[in-house]
């Protein structure tokens, strides 16, 4: 069976067997081949569900990402301009022009009182006031008249009643010690006068004296005032004046 047997030359039955040799030897190959490729993918279609799993679970235990924003909000210029005043704005097209009706403080305040109404009355500490005598010295029996000028010396225009009931004269002794006279004490005026006093407007009024003494509600015998100095000073409800003084004198001899 070695030896080729037939009626061709030997060498043509051993290149015949060379050429089967090598063949099966090919088919062999290709077959392994086949079978380690079927085996290797295999192996990795098993290895991918695990690995599908492990990044479900990896995927699972992350935190989620936040909303990519709107594409309204991306697309929408961004502009450095102020917001004008066009009544867009107040339809809700620029926030800040809206009224914040929920704050308090903006929604409960109160409109300030316009110069001159009434409730806008001049503060005592925003008034000035000033007496003065017509003379510097008097005759005994003489009735002194008195003048008191009210300035307003803020910086708004104010109400105030400048009126004889809201005045007084104080006529008291040299020193300040004792009071002899006041303009409320015997039938006080009453007359009201409210007026609205613009910034550095002044208010002129006088009060005659009559020369005697008085007590509160009239209720003393009045008596002629002696010559002597004395100090006066005028009052707008609270405010003061600065005190001035004056002169009384006997009659000159006839």
């Amino acid at each position: 069976m070695i030896d080729p047997q037939g009626p061709l030359p030997p060498e043509v039955y051993w290149r015949r067997r060379v050429v089967g040799v090598v063949g099966a030897v090919v088919a062999v190959a290709v077959v392994i081949a086949l079978i380690v490729w079927a085996g290797g993918s295999g192996s990795g279609d098993d290895s991918d569900p695990q690995n599908a799993a492990a990044a479900s679970s990896t995927a699972d235990a992350a935190p989620p990402k936040p909303p990519a924003p709107s594409s309204a909000k991306k697309d929408s210029p961004v502009s450095s301009e102020a917001p004008s005043g066009g009544g867009d704005h107040g339809q809700g097209g620029d926030p800040s022009a809206a009224p914040e009706s929920g704050d308090p403080a903006k929604s409960s305040a109160p409109e300030a009182a316009p110069a001159g109404r009434d409730g806008n009355t001049c503060a005592d500490q925003g008034l000035s006031v000033v007496l003065y005598t017509d003379k510097p010295t008097y005759a005994a029996g003489d009735q002194p008249e008195f003048t008191i000028v009210t300035t307003n010396g803020g910086l708004a225009e104010c109400s105030r009643d400048i009126g004889k009931n809201a005045q007084n004269v104080i006529v008291r002794s040299l020193d300040g010690a004792r009071t002899l006279w006041s303009a409320q004490d015997c039938a006080p005026d009453k007359t009201v006068n409210e007026q609205v006093l613009r910034p550095g407007q002044q208010v002129r009024d006088t009060i005659t004296w009559s020369g005697t003494t008085s007590s509160p509600g009239c209720k003393k015998p009045r008596t002629q005032i002696p010559a002597g100095g004395y100090q006066a000073i005028a009052k707008l409800g609270e405010k003061e004046s600065a005190p001035i003084t004056f002169n009384v004198v006997r009659p000159a001899q006839q």
